[in-house]
């Protein structure tokens, strides 16, 4: 009769700083997985802290309330499974991204992670001492070897753990989610199990912090480099993956294989669960925004009720002399269509009163950009006094394209807690309402159906703060733009570059030139969930003050 090994992987949902928390959680996936007969239950990487903690585990007591929730949980867990579980750990040649296998009421073995991660959105380098080469422990019947995330990345790691003895390669991971990341991934783990020729368990958490939202997407690889498991993306999931020991090794038995949904989905998912969780680890249960019967606000609207529900979404029309009468209708048939409250606040009585009190000092100037700004700021003030009155976080509305360029009122239509588009270009907002109107999922709280209609996709932009105002008035058409800033932005490249790809350089350098100026009002924007690898704010950070141009 062959050996076999039952291991229980937890892709869960920690929240930074819920110590107790993340242990409650822990400990009923190990009840699971004591349930099923498993010999471990695995987590992911920073699972008692949540992830990313960023300077929080630079705090020497919360790293140590961290270590004493693990040895409390080691304590809980003594009569069963091994439980793998990551976390802090600091000692006097300092402070480590760890992995603790817990058994029989203490900590058996420590793993501690060797590759610091030092780009896009990671600093562990300046967190965290890099430590030597941990090698494999033993869980019955086989050697477990765990690379932490990055570790696995590296061939160095692996290597050294089969060398070592280690006969299967648990991976517990903190992976963020980016636009078709998970190829990545499993064409990075695929060249690790082929130079080893053992099989790969990659584990990774679900859901949002801040500005990431982390895909899970677990998987498990055999050593022929097939997959034996695929876990669902953005899902919380407890699975039980059997192996059994034959001539060439242990070999994962074949179970359940998820499909996984194409990119519109997955970004979409990611605006939703960003959201969701941002709103539901800060405590809020409500959202507010200005509905204005354009195209941005509409998809926003749209998420806020998918990630909450319809009935804690409240839109706001705040109309001005240059709001048409489209813009009115359209706003009242995306509430109608989304079941959310609308409700209407004409800004021209404030406003009055702010030109009253500013004719004196205005005498004598013609109106422009300031008046055009006056609009926006009273609609940000209006929306923030009923957010601050019923609790209620307002959510900004501006996409990719107009942070970029800077296409924004700050302290405007830029107020507010969280902007689910920050990282979505307008073409591809676009998009992404057919695709929602075309689309519905269990996950999504808000109605099925057309609930944007086409007339608010198809008309073009436009701000509403001049008469006949138009987007294009003051930038290129967005299909330009937007694929002006993917090259400048998302791809770094020089304007020589973009200029060489077939687009004017007048027109390139006015880009340039916004994308720079703008910097100031980025630095003081709301966060918003990372959909590629040049998001806004830990994946690029410029400096504010900054005269340098590319004159190439």
């Amino acid at each position: 009769m062959s050996e076999t090994f039952r291991l229980t992987l937890a892709q869960l949902n920690p929240t930074v700083g819920a110590l107790a928390a993340n242990a409650a959680k822990a400990r009923a996936a190990w009840e699971q997985g004591r349930a099923a007969g498993a010999d471990m239950v695995a987590l992911t990487e920073m699972f008692i802290t949540g992830y990313q903690t960023q300077d929080l585990v630079l705090k020497p007591a919360f790293v140590d309330a961290a270590m004493d929730e693990i040895d409390r949980l080691a304590g809980a867990c003594a009569d069963g499974p091994l439980l793998g579980i990551g976390g802090p750990y600091r000692d006097a040649s300092g402070l480590y991204n760890a992995y603790y296998v817990l058994k029989d009421g203490k900590v058996a073995a420590r793993i501690l992670k060797h590759h610091l991660p030092n780009e896009n959105v990671f600093d562990e380098e300046r967190l965290f001492t890099s430590a030597p080469v941990s090698g494999p422990y033993a869980v019955g019947p086989v050697r477990i070897g765990t690379p932490i995330c990055e570790d696995a990345w590296f061939d160095d790691v692996t290597e050294t753990l089969a060398e070592t003895g280690a006969e299967i390669l648990l991976v517990p991971n903190g992976s963020p989610y980016y636009r078709n990341k998970y190829d990545v991934r499993v064409n990075v783990m695929v060249a690790r199990v082929i130079e080893t020729q053992l099989p790969i368990v990659y584990l990774n958490m679900v859901g949002g912090q801040d500005d990431q939202v982390f895909d899970g997407g677990s998987f498990v690889l055999n050593p022929s480099a097939e997959l034996a498991a695929q876990f669902p993306v953005f899902d919380e999931c407890i699975r039980h993956v059997d192996f059994e020991k034959g001539e060439e090794g242990w070999q994962a038995v074949r179970t359940e294989l998820d499909a996984r949904p194409d990119e519109w989905e997955q970004d979409y998912r990611a605006m939703v669960q960003g959201l969701r969780d941002y709103l539901g680890k800060t405590g809020f249960g409500k959202v507010l925004l200005g509905l204005s019967g354009g195209v941005d606000s509409a998809l926003v609207a749209t998420i806020a009720a998918d990630a909450v529900g319809s009935e804690n979404v409240r839109c706001v029309m705040l109309p001005s002399e240059y709001t048409s009468t489209h813009s009115l209708e359209d706003a009242g048939s995306v509430a109608k269509a989304l079941g959310c409250r609308l409700d209407t606040i004409p800004i021209s009585g404030p406003r009055a009163a702010v030109t009253e009190a500013l004719a004196p000092l205005f005498e004598g100037t013609e109106p422009g950009l300031t008046e055009e700004n006056i609009q926006s700021r009273l609609r940000g003030l209006l929306l923030m006094a009923l957010s601050n009155k019923f609790g209620e976080m307002l959510l900004t509305t501006g996409n990719k394209s107009e942070v970029a360029v800077g296409y924004a009122t700050i302290y405007g239509d830029m107020a507010g807690g969280y902007n689910p588009l920050k990282d979505l270009y307008k073409m591809r907002v676009f998009e992404t309402c057919r695709w929602r109107n075309a689309n519905h999922r269990v996950w999504m709280m808000g109605p099925a159906g057309e609930v944007i209609p086409a007339r608010v996709i198809d008309k073009p932009p436009s701000a509403e703060l001049r008469p006949d105002q138009k987007d294009e008035d003051s930038l290129p058409p967005y299909a330009v733009l937007d694929a002006v800033l993917e090259r400048l932005v998302d791809r770094d490249q020089s304007v020589a570059e973009v200029v060489a790809a077939g687009f004017d350089r007048d027109m390139v350098k006015k880009v340039e030139r916004l994308i720079y100026l703008s910097e100031y009002k980025r630095f003081q924007s709301s966060p918003g969930p990372r959909l590629t690898r040049k998001a806004f704010w830990l994946d690029r950070r410029y400096p504010i003050v900054n005269r340098w141009r590319d004159e190439g």
